[in-house]
């Protein structure tokens, strides 16, 4: 089974490694699905990506909650 995606909206990029892909959140649907935030490592032009976690909103904005309350 081919995997289907479509980024909906970049947010933003975290970090670049030095392998030349990027980390970012972007909100995404996967194979037709209702769209989820995503962090993860993309290639450049995003035709590879590396294992991320998908979050609804509800759970961003729990894990935005909990990173505001944090002391870097």
């Amino acid at each position: 089974m081919e995997l289907k995606y479509e980024i909906y909206k970049e947010c933003g990029s975290l970090c670049k490694p030095n392998n030349g892909w990027i980390k970012e959140l972007n909100l995404i649907s996967w194979n037709n699905r209702e769209p989820v935030y995503d962090i993860r490592a993309w290639s450049e032009n995003h035709e590879k990506m590396g294992k991320g976690v998908t979050l609804m909103a509800g759970e961003l904005k729990a894990l935005k909650e909990l990173l505001n309350g944090m002391e870097l």
